[in-house]
C-alpha cells in the first residue's frame, strides 16, 4: 500500500499522532518539506508494524516493537543509510510523543542507530577549482562566473545559493547572510575574487536579465525569475567539462571549500559554523579527506614512502 493508504488504515490514536507530529516538525522545528515527508513515511511504517503487533496507540510502543520494525526492514534488504534515517525518525517521534504526554517514557531513546557507510566526498584541488571560472561578456556568462565563485568561496548548499536575495549580500564587509536547514540563519564571509564576480554580475549581468518577476532574487534565470537549482547544477557540470575536470556538482564545491579551509589550518568548529552543520560529526568527514590528501602527497614525494 501507499503511505497515504497505510496512514488511513492506522488505528485512530495512531493516525492522529502522525498528523500532530507532522505539524510539530513543520511549524515548531521548521523542518524542510522533504524531511517532514521522509520522517512521516517512516513513522507511518513504524506504527503500521506496531498495529500489526497489537498496539492500539503510541502509549503501547516499546523498544521490542521498534527493534522488530527495524529488523524487518533490514531483512527486506534496506540499506544502512535508510535504516539510520528510520531510527532517527523513530527517536524523533517517541521523544515528541513523550513530551506531548502520549507515552509514559521515551522508548526510542534506547534505540541504537546503525552506522551508515560514508564515502569520502569528491574534492577538487585549489587550482582545479580556479579553472572552473571562465568569465565571458554575455549576462549568462557573468552570472555563471559569480555563481561558481560564490559556491566555492562560501561552501553554501545549492538551495541556499538559489534562495539568496539582494539584501543578503553585504559587499562592504564581504559577508553573505544564508538561511540554511531549519530556517537557521548564519553569516558566511567570502573573498575578493567572489566580490569582483558579484560586482560584475550586479553591474552588468543582472540588469540585463531582470524582469517583472525578478523581485529581490540575487541570481536570475534566463526569463528573469529566481535561478533554479537544476540550472546551477548544469552551470557547475558544464564548467567542469569545459575545464577538462571530472564531473563536478555544487556539493563537490562545498566539499572542496571545506577541505581547503581545513588544509589551510582552519579550526574544525569554525568550518562547522561556516557550513551550517548542526552536528560536528557532519564536519569531521573533511578531516578524513585532508588526511587522505596528505597521505597521497606523502606517498608521491617522500623517499621512504
Amino acid at each position: 500500500m501507499s503511505t497515504r493508504d497505510t496512514h488511513e488504515a492506522l488505528p485512530p490514536a495512531m493516525r492522529q499522532a502522525v498528523d500532530d507530529f507532522g505539524l510539530h516538525l513543520s511549524r515548531v522545528e521548521n523542518r524542510s518539506e522533504h524531511t517532514v515527508r521522509a520522517y512521516l513515511g517512516d513513522v507511518v511504517s513504524l506504527l503500521a508494524h506496531a498495529a500489526g503487533a497489537g498496539c492500539a496507540g503510541p502509549a503501547d510502543l516499546d523498544i521490542a516493537v521498534l527493534r522488530g520494525w527495524l529488523a524487518r526492514r533490514m531483512t527486506a534488504g534496506a540499506a544502512r543509510t535508510s535504516q539510520a534515517r528510520r531510527a532517527a525518525a523513530a527517536r524523533a517521534f517517541t521523544a515528541w510523543a513523550h513530551q506531548a504526554g502520549l507515552c509514559a517514557s521515551d522508548v526510542g531513546a534506547q534505540l541504537a542507530s546503525p552506522r551508515a557507510h560514508r564515502d569520502l566526498p569528491s574534492v577538487l584541488r585549489a587550482d582545479q577549482a580556479a579553472e572552473l571560472v571562465v568569465t565571458t561578456s554575455d549576462p549568462h556568462g557573468v552570472r555563471d562566473a559569480a555563481v561558481l565563485e560564490l559556491l566555492y568561496a562560501t561552501g553554501v548548499r545549492v538551495s541556499e545559493l538559489c534562495g539568496l536575495d539582494l539584501p543578503d549580500v553585504d559587499g562592504s564587509r564581504r559577508v553573505v547572510r544564508v538561511f540554511g536547514k531549519g530556517a537557521k540563519e548564519r553569516s558566511v564571509p567570502y573573498g575578493i575574487p567572489a566580490q569582483r564576480a558579484l560586482d560584475d554580475w550586479l553591474r552588468r549581468g543582472r540588469p540585463a536579465l531582470e524582469g517583472a518577476g525578478s523581485g529581490e532574487a540575487l541570481f536570475l534565470g534566463a526569463r528573469g525569475g529566481r535561478l533554479q537549482q537544476t540550472v546551477v547544477r548544469r552551470i557547475v557540470a558544464r564548467a567542469a567539462q569545459a575545464a577538462g575536470l571530472p564531473h563536478t556538482s555544487p556539493h563537490d564545491l562545498r566539499h572542496s571549500a571545506a577541505t581547503h579551509l581545513l588544509d589551510g589550518g582552519a579550526d574544525l568548529r569554525a568550518v562547522q559554523e561556516l557550513l551550517g552543520h548542526s552536528s560536528l560529526s557532519s564536519t569531521q568527514i573533511y578531516t578524513h579527506v585532508s588526511t587522505e590528501r596528505l597521505r597521497a602527497a606523502f606517498e608521491q614525494a617522500h623517499p621512504r614512502a
